[in-house]
């Protein structure tokens, strides 16, 4: 596993991209293992809230048939 001096990191305060820890937490997210996927980081977050949001909406839909075919 690499050292977190190795990691890229995405600065939410900034929009930048940071090579090691040179940012506080609340300010970063990741780590990543390459420039490109820490650059892509809103992207990809977006589309795991997506995700995340349409499973939710899905187990809601069920948990609501389900009540509903018990009546």
């Amino acid at each position: 596993m690499a050292a977190a001096k190795d990691k890229w990191w995405f600065n939410l305060a900034t929009k930048t991209v940071e090579r090691g820890r040179q940012s506080g937490w609340r300010t970063r997210i990741g780590p990543y293992d390459t420039r490109e996927e820490a650059q892509a980081a809103l992207e990809s977050a977006a589309e795991r809230t997506a995700y995340w949001d349409e499973q939710d909406k899905r187990e809601r839909e069920e948990e609501l048939w389900g009540e509903e075919s018990e009546e």
